[in-house]
């Protein structure tokens, strides 16, 4: 099995389908050659295991290659127009591509036409690839890297660079700058930020927006470092709704920092303790997070100054939300989630009735108990702040759901109380007695209820 030399000189064995290697040494018998391209190249030369297998093939024609993967398996032209041959074996499914250029002409990410030409040179054909570091490509079976743009220096050196003038001709690069940005701790080359700050982000779709940010906020990684690369380029011109956090840039910064690797060590504990809704969740009440705490002094002097407009912040966070994504639990959840942040003091835990109708609103205050869990300390006026508020929420069991009332229909049916207008308004008046601890069991409820249908 062949080995790559990683930056830190040492040797790596990556995950290789030995079927692969088979086919690459078919190909070279055949006149032609394969190279391994994109984030498996980048990822091999950091010491990963990746299982995005894309091959270009180059020097043999479509009508020479689709025999030999017929020897291995099912084939499939999934991408006429940019000849794509999908291959599915048993186990395994690999997409071959030829080397190709492309040229801008339209509006949008579908406005291009493209060229195949396996003739094209390896140089060639990266020229069109959006940053050096995915512009490298390794020929198999050896796995000999061929890196015509310095794609490994500026890994070296932690630099996220452009490759070329195509660059410009899709504007989601910006966006992928930000989120390789924080996947790969890397910094923007100053001339890639010059390029970027040209383009717009008019053009793209919100699903593509949106698979972007996701990729920032929620692939490990350092998003700090996302979010460095998405104000140099100025993309807080593009999205005001994403604002510092107290005042600081670096606060909020530090915010995504600790809930990156908060998440990460929940979904460590158990793969069931985040679902992937309340990942996402978690990840954008972070992004937005300053909204709901305002301006620097009100940090400082303590939250309970008011000085933000809830009502405000929900529409702000709803209307960036809108901009980006059609997930019905992120638009309705997130903007909920920092309501009751912005609610809190930061200094004392929240009377237990007012728990349990947070509770009530979120379906439970896990994410609100580690929204707060990541918040800068210097933020919180009680150090111990978000410890208390996370033990008292799971004490009176509201950490992983919200309550529920104890009078239920059926229950109420039993006592001559027929479906429609009074039902409804028992259970509604028994609950808000039943957060505020007046009622404290289903006996209590039911004997309450007896009284109320007597009068």
């Amino acid at each position: 099995m062949p080995f790559v030399t990683t930056l830190a000189g040492e040797n790596f064995a990556p995950d290789l389908p030995s079927r692969l290697l088979r086919i690459a040494e078919d190909i070279r018998k055949a006149g032609g050659r394969a190279f391994l391209v994109g984030g498996w190249v980048r990822d091999a030369l950091l010491g990963k295991n990746c299982r995005d297998y894309d091959v270009e093939v180059y020097d043999l024609a479509q009508d020479e290659l689709v025999p030999i993967l017929k020897n291995y398996g099912k084939t499939n032209l999934v991408g006429k127009a940019f000849g794509v041959i999908h291959l599915a074996m048993k186990g395994l499914s690999l997409d071959f591509s030829f080397p190709r250029t492309e040229s801008k002409v339209g509006y949008g990410h579908r406005g291009f036409v493209v060229h195949t030409d396996e003739k094209l040179s390896f140089k060639e054909a990266a020229l069109r690839r959006d940053f050096t570091i995915n512009a490298m490509g390794m020929e198999l079976p050896e796995l000999t890297l061929c890196d015509p743009y310095g794609g490994i220096e500026d890994l070296k050196k932690s630099v996220l660079r452009h490759v070329g003038p195509a660059f410009v001709e899709d504007s989601l690069r910006i966006l992928r700058g930000v989120q390789f940005a924080s996947r790969f701790a890397l910094s923007l080359a100053p001339e890639t930020i010059e390029l970027c700050r040209t383009l717009s982000l008019e053009d793209l779709s919100i699903e593509r927006l949106f698979e972007e940010f996701k990729k920032w906020l929620l692939k490990p990684g350092k998003p700090s470092l996302g979010l460095k690369a998405f104000l140099d380029i100025g993309l807080d011109g593009f999205f005001p709704e994403v604002v510092p956090f107290c005042g600081s840039w670096e606060n909020l910064g530090n915010l995504l920092d600790n809930m990156a690797e908060l998440r990460a060590s929940e979904l460590q504990k158990d793969s069931a303790a985040l679902s992937e809704d309340e990942c996402s969740e978690l990840a954008f009440a972070a992004l937005l997070a300053g909204n709901a705490v305002g301006t620097e002094n009100r940090c400082t002097e303590g939250l309970h100054n008011r000085s933000v407009d809830l009502g405000g912040v929900s529409e702000t966070v709803e209307k960036f939300l809108a901009r980006i994504t059609n997930e019905i639990h992120l638009v309705r959840k997130v903007p909920e989630i920092l309501s009751c942040y912005g609610n809190l003091n930061f200094e004392n835990v929240p009377p237990l009735p007012e728990m349990r109708r947070m509770a009530v609103r979120l379906g439970g205050l896990k994410l609100l108990c580690l929204l707060l869990e990541s918040t800068p300390a210097l933020m919180l006026k009680t150090p111990d702040f978000a410890e208390k508020f996370t033990a008292e929420a799971q004490r009176i069991s509201v950490y992983e759901k919200a309550p529920e009332p104890f009078l239920t229909g059926k229950l109420l049916m039993e006592l001559g109380v027929r479906p429609g207008k009074q039902m409804g308004e028992i259970i509604k008046e028994s609950f808000e007695l039943q957060l505020d601890e007046k009622l404290t069991s289903v006996d209590e409820s039911m004997a309450w209820a007896r009284e109320k249908v007597l009068h």
